[in-house]
Formats: structure tokens, sequence, C-alpha cells
């Protein structure tokens, strides 16, 4: 178990510091920031001046150690657009973005799975093809789009609910339900299929042979089961919380992190989108590695299979 845990945490590591790589290399050869921030008329001495006060004279290399040293002792550096703590910047538009995507999450559980485990107890029924319909109609249909045609709807047609801001508990309803459309319809067909699969099993026609109560089979049997492989897509959904508000705040115009991104990103601010970024692979790699501890736990045989 610790071999299985320490392949589990190097892996991590050498994910996270191959995404804070990437970045940093892509995010510098998109542009110059300073030409971005000072914009296209400003003298070349101006220029060569900005560059040198943020360190982007220096060679890529002596860049990025110094970023990997800042980073290392708890420093993400500084907004070139707002003169203050990137990490600062970033902390403050949390609480923005968990009020959409906690919300989303609890509907993706408390809908998919339910959904899915009741289409597989009812198959070939035609609450199962409406769930298997609606799934396929949920997960298939972008964000973007599905966020357009809600605000057209609810909003331009009907008048019903607000299309974008953060003032009331109102605004937050037509962004929840896009982020969380896409999740219900995932959830829902993968639930389906795990259960599908434990209820052809040997053991569950045993058990039932011994006379137990149906009710019984599928909570002591067939659930406990099915639920190991569903524990990998929650784990994923987990992780991309905050990746998937970009686009949905953006609609919005939820002053979250998503939206920050965007805004940074055409900025050029580097510091505040290497830090989303990192704070963003930091977080999917932690819920992947959760859901590989959860899945050593539930699964001993797993111990002792190599990492892929």
């Amino acid at each position: 178990m610790i071999r299985f845990v320490f392949i589990r945490l190097l892996r991590a590591f050498i994910t996270i510091l191959a995404v804070v790589t990437f970045a940093f290399v892509v995010l510098r050869m998109s542009g110059d920031p300073a030409q971005v921030m000072l914009g296209p008329d400003v003298p070349q001495d101006a220029v060569d001046a900005f560059r040198k006060a943020w360190g982007l004279d220096q060679p890529l290399w002596i860049q990025y150690l110094a970023y990997l040293q800042s980073i290392f002792t708890g420093d993400f550096g500084v907004s070139m657009r707002d003169k203050a703590s990137a990490l600062q910047l970033v902390l403050e538009r949390i609480p923005a973005t968990l009020q959409l995507t906690l919300p989303a999450l609890v509907l993706k559980l408390l809908i998919g799975i339910p959904a899915g485990v009741y289409a597989a107890l009812h198959r070939q029924s035609i609450i199962d093809r409406g769930v298997i319909m609606l799934s396929i109609l949920g997960f298939t249909i972008p964000s973007f789009v599905m966020g357009l045609l809600l605000v057209l709807i609810f909003s331009v047609s009907l008048g019903l609910l607000p299309s974008g801001g953060q003032d009331t508990w109102m605004h937050g309803l037509l962004p929840t339900i896009t982020m969380s459309i896409g999740g219900i319809g995932i959830l829902a067909r993968f639930s389906r299929s795990a259960m599908i699969e434990v209820m052809g099993q040997p053991y569950i026609r045993t058990a039932s042979a011994k006379g137990l109560k149906w009710p019984d089979v599928v909570w002591q049997h067939a659930l406990p089961n099915a639920a190991v492989p569903i524990v990998t897509i929650v784990g994923f959904m987990v992780g991309s919380l905050i990746a998937g508000a970009v686009v949905v705040e953006s609609i919005f115009s939820w002053p979250g992190i998503g939206r920050l991104l965007v805004v940074s990103v055409a900025n050029r601010d580097l510091a505040v989108v290497q830090c989303i970024l990192l704070m963003i692979a930091a977080t999917m790699v932690i819920s992947n590695l959760i859901v590989d501890l959860l899945y050593g736990w539930l699964d001993p045989r797993l111990r002792g299979q190599p990492a892929h």
C-alpha cells in the first residue's frame, strides 16, 4: 500500500510540473505582454523598460527557473495589470465560482446517478429510452450553446430570470443549470452502463437464487460494485469544476475565476493566468489522486497493479 501511494504521489507531482512548464512556455510564445499592456504606439524605450521591470528581458530558461523557485516558496507573482498579488486576486474570485460549481455538482449527483440506476433496473422501458435520449442530448450540446438557449428562453422570451450578474440568488440559477446539464447526462449514461454490467454478473443471480429480496440484492450487491467505476467519473467532475466555469462565467458575466482567466489571457497577465492554470491542474490532479487511493481502498487487487 505504501508503494501504491508513493507511485500515485510521484505521478501527481510530475503531472503538475508538466502543466506548469507547458503553461509557462506557451504563454510567453503567445505574445509580448509589454505590447498588450502598453499599446502599439508606445516608444520602444518604454517597452524595454517595462520588459526589464518584469524580468521579461531575461533568457527563457532563467525566467523559468526563477518562476519555479518562486512558486515553491509560495510566491505566485504580481499581476501586471492590477499590480497586486496574483494569488490574492485568484482567491478573491473563488467564492463566486464555488457558488456555481458546488450546487451544479450536487445536481449532477442527485439527478444523474439515480436516473442512470433507475433506467438500468427498468431496461428497455420507455423510461430507460427517455433517460438515454436526454442524457445524450445533455452531454452533446456544448455549454455555451446550452447557456445561450437558456438565456433566450428564460430571460429574453419569458422574462423569468436575469441573464447575467451576481446581484441575487436568481442570477445564479441559469449558470448553475447550464453547468449541471452536461454532467447529469454523463453520470446518467455512465451509471446505467455500470449497473447493467453488474446486474449481469453471476453473484447477482446467486444472491437472487438464495432468496434475497430484490431491493436487498440491488442495495447490498449491485450498487456497491457499480459504485467503483462511477467514482472515476465523479472524481473527474470534481477536478474539472474550475475549468468548467470558464465558458459559463463568461456567458453570464459571473465574476468568478473563469471570467478572470479570460480577461487575464486577453491582457497577457502572465502571473494571474499561470496561477489559475496551476490551481486548475492541482485540483484535477488531487481529485484523480483521491480517486486512485479510493480505488486501492475499494478494490485491494488494484494496489499491486502498476500505474498507467
